[in-house]
């Protein structure tokens, strides 16, 4: 194994890892984003109108 690290250079090859592994991960991230069940940052698209549809229609649940 040592003799890999006599072909290629341990620094460029390192950098070049962390770089492409950042690119992934920044890739893996915007797919997720892009579909309704994984956006984390604008939540669920479907998840939303049934939470106000049953806010909507239990009146059931007033004080007083």
């Amino acid at each position: 194994m040592w003799r890999i690290w006599l072909i290629f250079d341990p620094r460029r090859t390192l950098v070049g890892l962390f770089i492409f592994l950042f690119v992934l991960a920044v890739l893996i991230h915007f797919i997720l984003l892009s579909t309704n069940r994984f956006n984390w940052l604008d939540g669920s698209q479907a998840a939303a109108p049934a939470a106000v549809a049953a806010a909507v229609v239990s009146p059931d649940v007033q004080a007083g």
